[in-house]
Order: structure tokens, then sequence, then C-alpha cells
């Protein structure tokens, strides 16, 4: 499990076929700092797809990427240098800042519209009628790996709007209109929706029912 909340930026440095598969190699100098090093075998969201650490470089680390996570997320798109979001596993005991992700994407999105709000930006996705279907106005999403608050939702959208600290410690800064980028609903929605039997939430069900307020 995961939080949403990045802990550092990495760096593409290969990504190689293994198989049907392929071995993602990455730079992360935070990550593989003295005081609680990486171990092989732990988990760590990459751009929001839980991988497992196979291979442990001085300054980073590598995973293996299997050809259903190719399939069903944007790994398969990255070139050496791209920048990475990257967040070791939630340990219990920890601050649970975010929300609860689970490094499972369900689908791969792509950025639409970025506009100024203020000192801050709202960012427009572009995702599926099914994965608008189960996002909420001011519920949880992870995008790329970064937990995120909905702040609008249509059809076959739904808009975030991120603060400056945000798009400068994570990879949505430099995110160009039509990137492709890693979707996870809110885990937590999908149970809500499977114990009310239904496949449309709105905000004001989701109080009626006593799940939000």
């Amino acid at each position: 499990m995961f939080t949403g909340l990045v802990q550092c930026m990495g760096e593409t440095l290969g990504l190689r076929p293994r198989g049907t598969g392929a071995t993602l190699a990455m730079r992360a100098p935070r990550l593989a700092a003295p005081g609680d090093p990486l171990r092989l075998g732990e988990s760590v969201a990459v751009n929001g797809a839980c991988l497992t650490v196979t291979a442990i470089a001085p300054d980073g680390f590598e995973a293996e990427v299997l050809e259903e996570t190719l399939r069903c997320t944007m790994l398969g798109d990255l070139r050496a240098g791209d920048g990475l979001n990257l967040e070791r596993a939630l340990r219990l005991g920890d601050r649970l800042g975010g929300h609860i992700v689970s490094g499972h994407v369900d689908e791969v999105g792509r950025l639409a519209a970025r506009r100024p709000e203020g000192k801050d930006f709202r960012l427009r996705f572009a995702c599926s009628p099914a994965f608008a279907r189960g996002t909420v106005r001011k519920g949880s999403v992870a995008v790329a790996g970064v937990s995120l608050t909905v702040a609008a939702v249509g059809g076959e959208w739904f808009e975030v709007a991120a603060i400056p600290t945000t798009l400068r410690e994570t990879t949505l800064g430099a995110l160009a209109v039509g990137g492709r980028v890693n979707l996870e609903a809110d885990i937590l929605g999908a149970y809500v929706r499977r114990a009310l039997g239904r496949d449309e939430l709105s905000l004001e069900q989701l109080i009626a029912a006593g799940f939000a307020d």
C-alpha cells in the first residue's frame, strides 16, 4: 500500500526487454541513501505502478516489469532521461497524508488541458467513461502515483487542482498536454459502490449513505 505522496523524483536509465516483460533501471539517489536503504524484494510505486525491487545500485535500483504491467500502464513509454515519481511502501505507523493507493493501475489516461487558476493550476485528464463514473468531486484519485483531490468530473474526464509544490516536486509539472499517465481510482470508492450495489455514485448519494459529510 502507498499514500500517493511522492517521496522523490527519479530518472529512467533504460527499459530492457526481458522475456515477455522488461527490466526497468532507475536512478534514485534519495532512495538509495544510507540510513534506510532499499531492500531486495520491497515494493516501490513507480509513476503509480507497484514494482518489486530486484537489484540495487549505489544510486538507484532495478525492477522487473511484467507483460501485464506493460499492457495496463504507461511504463512501456519510458525512455532514458524520463522523470519518475517514486514512493516506497507505507509502513504501519506512518502518517497517511494522501489516500490509500494500491499501486494497481486501473487505466492509462492523458492530460487534456492545463490552465492557471490564481497561483495554482487546474489539470483536466481524459479517461474512460467507466473511470469517470467511479470518480466523485472532492474524492481522491492517483495520477502518475500522485494523490490528488478531484475538483470536477465529466463523462470522460476529471479535473484536479494542483499547487505549485506538487508540480515542482513531481513529473506533473513537466507533463505536456496529450501526455499519458497512470490512473488509479480510489479503492474505497470501489468498495462503496459494491456495498451499495450501484455503478454510479454522486457526492449526494455518498452523504445520504453516511460515507461522506
